[in-house]
């Protein structure tokens, strides 16, 4: 898998040099004592990069922040140029990205799988508890109407409900195909919607469908007091937040800070500060706000 990841990254420089606003023509960095953290192209991924260049100063580390770099395929090819040092990813994505033959469900076989897929002079530090995957989610209504806190509580009920999800949720294993296989559910019906968008969150609030796949740190979530059922078989490939960084910069002080931003970050957070930044608040000051709240600052 290393192997194929460098070769995927030297195969794509040309798309790296016309996109990447970290690009090839760019002259090279002369300042190796700064420690650059990218993220992709997405709000949370921004406020996680945020997090831990804040998180990194309070402790003395020169950093500087490069965000929106853009798509996996962009970030990572950076990160093995040496155009960026540090990055927040999500493990089951990044492990789907080197190891297309990747089986890999649960947080811990994820992250074993992940760190022996990562090419040589790149390294994964503790992964967070905090995730960021599909999620099952019902109204606060049905869970206590049906006792529902996990999956496999539907299991009595899942014949009555109408099950919401983006198309390709209905031919996906991670969709429909494995809540049968895993979970034994069959649906009354399944109702194409949107990916994790208004739509789901509409027809959820409003009762035409019972059951829906949203994300797991969706401020929609919290808005709209849903409730997301655990997924105790794991058939979703665990999302856990976890730093990847160039080699020689995990320094004891720098891996001892990004783990501590790990050990402490939860979904729950997460769900809060995508909140705060749908109602247009800055990364700055969320990031800061949660780096005081624990005590990381």
């Amino acid at each position: 898998a290393a192997g194929a990841f460098a070769l995927f990254a030297l195969s794509s420089l040309p798309a790296l040099a016309q996109s990447n606003p970290l690009a090839a023509d760019t002259p090279a960095r002369t300042d190796t004592s700064t420690l650059i953290v990218g993220s992709a192209d997405f709000p949370e991924s921004q406020l996680l990069a945020t997090i831990y260049a804040k998180a990194l100063a309070a402790k003395g580390v020169a950093t500087d922040v490069r965000a929106s770099i853009g798509s996996r395929e962009v970030y990572m090819p950076a990160l093995l140029d040496g155009s960026i040092d540090l990055l927040p990813e999500y493990a089951g994505a990044a492990l789907s990205y080197l190891d297309k033959s990747a089986t890999a469900h649960s947080p811990a076989d994820v992250a074993t799988a992940l760190k022996a897929a990562l090419p040589e002079g790149v390294s994964m530090l503790t992964p967070s508890p905090a995730q960021d995957s599909d999620a099952v989610s019902v109204t606060r209504a049905t869970a206590e109407k049906h006792k529902l806190k996990t999956i496999a509580d539907l299991a009595p009920v899942a014949a009555e409900f109408v099950l919401g999800g983006p198309p390709e949720w209905k031919t996906r294993k991670e969709g429909v195909i494995g809540l049968k296989d895993v979970y034994g559910l069959e649906f009354k019906s399944f109702r194409a919607l949107d990916v994790g968008g208004p739509l789901t969150v509409s027809a959820l609030a409003n009762g035409q469908v019972q059951a829906a796949n949203l994300f797991s740190t969706d401020p929609a979530l919290a808005a709209n007091d849903f409730v997301v059922l655990e997924d105790v078989k794991n058939l979703f490939p665990a999302q856990n937040i976890v730093p990847v960084i160039s080699t020689p910069k995990a320094s004891e002080t720098v891996t001892k800070t990004l783990d501590a931003v790990s050990a402490a970050l939860t979904t729950e957070d997460l769900v809060k500060m995508n909140g705060r930044l749908a109602a247009h608040e800055g990364f700055d000051v969320v990031a800061e706000d949660w780096l005081k709240e624990k005590g990381l600052n």
